[in-house]
């Protein structure tokens, strides 16, 4: 007992990490089949997007819980911080752009918002991988910035992907039509843009580890 106060154990935050990017592909492939449906999205669909987001949050005030009451952490204090609000991130937008889908009565079946869920879910399986491969302390290194250069080329594909969508959308489009679709993929880029931060966050933890 004493033994253990005098040297305390590091707490397992990777468990949390993981659990939190767990939400987040969840909430990625919900999404993906939300675009992909025909119609209106169901009551069901968008109740689920908010139950990843809400767990999502648990998770992250669980890491931010244990990281006051920790001495010994994995690695810096801030770069914990900021990991685990950028992947919060993640469900978060996710979450919002689906609630705008709600709202503005959006149906399922755009071709663009079909493409932009694709690339979402793929970025955010990279986040995934990335974020599990940083347990592996020796030979996981180079695997973790493969996938972060994955989720960086996914972003600029996201960052075309949108640049084409708002031209088309402005010749297109009415005025109300616009600035739905225009918030929509804004948010389905900002999902993109939040997932390159998180491979930032993990990049520069490996350099001050290495």
């Amino acid at each position: 007992m004493i033994l253990d106060f005098l040297f305390p154990k590091e707490f397992d935050f990777f468990t949390l990490f993981e659990e939190q990017v767990n939400y987040a592909v969840q909430a990625a492939g919900k999404f993906k089949e939300i675009a992909s449906t025909p119609g209106l999205i169901e009551e069901s669909s968008y109740q689920a997007i908010q139950h990843f987001e809400h767990k999502g949050d648990d998770a992250t005030h669980a890491v931010i819980d244990q990281l006051n009451k920790s001495f010994i952490t994995p690695f810096d204090r801030e770069d914990i911080h900021a990991l685990t609000k950028e992947l919060d991130n993640i469900t978060d937008v996710i979450n919002t752009m689906v609630g705008r889908i709600k709202v503005y009565k959006i149906p399922g079946g755009d071709k663009h918002l079909m493409e932009f869920s694709r690339v979402i879910e793929e970025s955010v399986l990279a986040v995934a991988k990335a974020v599990k491969g940083m347990r592996v302390r020796k030979n996981g290194t180079k695997a973790v910035l493969e996938h972060c250069v994955e989720i960086n080329r996914l972003e600029n594909v996201g960052d075309a992907m949108r640049d084409a969508v708002l031209f088309e959308l402005f010749e297109s489009k009415s005025a109300i039509e616009i600035i739905k679709w225009k918030e929509i993929y804004q948010d389905a880029e900002t999902v993109l843009d939040i997932c390159e931060d998180v491979a930032n966050v993990v990049e520069s933890i490996l350099v001050k580890q290495a």
